[in-house]
């Protein structure tokens, strides 16, 4: 399995990254994480003979609005894009006239679903669990041939992201926050506490990701946060714009 990290942006689009997407490549799929502006970048990465289907964690703009770039790609197979219990007929709507080329029209044929709690896609198990957000929100769990990425974001802290994080070999968490900022009722994380989640959950490594545009305008001050992690979890990385991770 190899993460590539398409947009590491909470909010909106910066210097620094374009808000949030995560790629991870299987031999047998590709699975994006969330469709911020960074999936426009993702058929730089995709193997397109193989299947590809987009987990949406919730429907905050921030983490739909690249959908708006699906016309630009060219899937020689049917793209399959899970969503939130409750949310598909908000998200039917998104997808749709005036506000982008509605599924009918695009160059390949979309299927939308909603995910379920356990299932399978391509060989790869997918565990989906309810977190702690301001909108109804969902955290992933990715297992294939005793390897596991675990996605959490956006979340405060919680029983579900320990759950989804238990033993992981790559733990991704959104770093929202910064170290001791409140989060006024709208719940992330800050480095510290996700640190704590890796370390509570005893994953392998931790890498961040969706920093808050605002509160992070720079990669020193990601360099900051991902200090203040490791004195916690040492095995802890803030991800930018194009890392990649190996399992």
């Amino acid at each position: 399995m190899e993460i590539i990290f398409l947009g590491t942006n909470g909010w909106f689009d910066t210097r620094t990254g374009n808000t949030i997407c995560t790629l991870i490549k299987t031999e047998t799929g590709n699975i994006i994480l969330d469709a911020g502006f960074g999936i426009a970048k993702a058929d730089r990465y995709l193997d397109r003979q193989k299947p590809t289907y987009i987990f949406l964690s919730h429907l905050h703009l921030d983490h739909i609005a690249g959908l708006h770039a699906l016309a630009k790609f060219r899937f020689p197979r049917k793209l399959v894009l899970y969503t939130v219990p409750g949310t598909l007929k908000t998200l039917k709507h998104f997808l749709a006239q005036p506000f982008t080329v509605p599924p009918q029209r695009l160059p390949f044929s979309l299927d939308i679903r909603v995910v379920s709690p356990r299932m399978r896609c391509s060989g790869v198990t997918v565990t989906a669990r309810e977190l702690v957000h301001s909108s109804r929100c969902l955290g992933y769990r990715f297992e294939h041939k005793n390897q596991t990425v675990s996605y959490c974001t956006d979340t405060g802290v919680c029983d579900n992201a320990i759950r989804l994080a238990q033993q992981a070999d790559v733990l991704i968490t959104e770093c929202a926050l910064r170290k001791g900022q409140d989060d006024e009722g709208w719940p992330h994380l800050d480095p510290t506490h996700a640190a704590s989640l890796a370390r509570d959950a005893g994953a392998r490594r931790l890498v961040m990701t969706h920093f808050d545009a605002e509160n992070y305008r720079s990669l020193t001050q990601r360099r900051r946060a991902q200090s203040q992690a490791r004195i916690i979890f040492p095995q802890s990385r803030a991800a930018y714009d194009g890392m990649r991770v190996r399992l």
